[in-house]
């Protein structure tokens, strides 16, 4: 089986937040741990909402030299000035948002269990293919994205590979030797210390 190096952090915001305050416990994750990418990932489908936190959280980002990216929202990708897209859809939409955005843009998509979609989404463009939920969780239709799923990936596929969804330290344990990024969100928001929330999941990546 290949050995991944250490996975990074993919953080995932709250499908609500307020945007008078969460910037603030964003940029105190961000400056207490090493953060690889940001995800925007309102549930709301107002683009001025969505326009006005990605604003807000792009300058976050920036300034500390952290790619952000939107989730769902194909065209605001640009007018945003952000770094790229993750896909909800599987490989669906990869080739139409790899070719809207060019090569430098981040596209990523989330395949639920699917090893044949992962592939797919590959072929088209991802930069990276996300599995879930490895945990108890309604993300996608709530089906788990076992260990061998990742365990296979990662020793026949060299596109970089993402477990999301329920987290826990237990099962952060598990998948650090064949998964390349977590993606990591509610499992800290809910915490009165989010930092220190995300302190205990990091340690258990070894």
């Amino acid at each position: 089986m290949v050995q991944i190096e250490r996975p990074q952090i993919y953080l995932v915001t709250p499908p609500e937040f307020d945007l008078a305050q969460f910037p603030d416990r964003l940029a105190a994750v961000l400056d207490a741990h090493e953060i690889a990418c940001v995800r925007l990932a309102l549930a709301t489908r107002d683009e001025d909402r969505v326009s006005r936190a990605a604003d807000t959280l792009r300058a976050i980002c920036h300034t500390r030299d952290i790619a952000i990216t939107i989730e769902a929202h194909l065209q605001l990708v640009e007018r945003l000035g952000l770094d790229g897209v993750h896909l909800t859809d599987g490989a669906r939409t990869v080739r139409k948002a790899r070719k809207a955005l060019g090569a430098d843009a981040i596209v990523g998509a989330f395949c639920g269990q699917s090893r044949h979609e992962g592939m797919i989404a590959g072929e088209a463009g991802a930069d990276y293919v996300c599995f879930g939920p490895v945990g108890d969780s309604a993300l996608g239709d709530g089906t788990r994205a076992d260990l061998g799923l990742f365990a296979w990936w990662s020793e026949m596929i060299e596109l970089p590979v993402v477990a999301e969804g329920a987290l826990t330290a237990e099962t952060v344990t598990g998948l650090a030797p064949v998964t390349d990024f977590f993606a990591i969100g509610e499992e800290i928001w809910s915490a009165e210390d989010p930092a220190a929330a995300l302190a205990t999941l990091a340690a258990a990546m070894g």
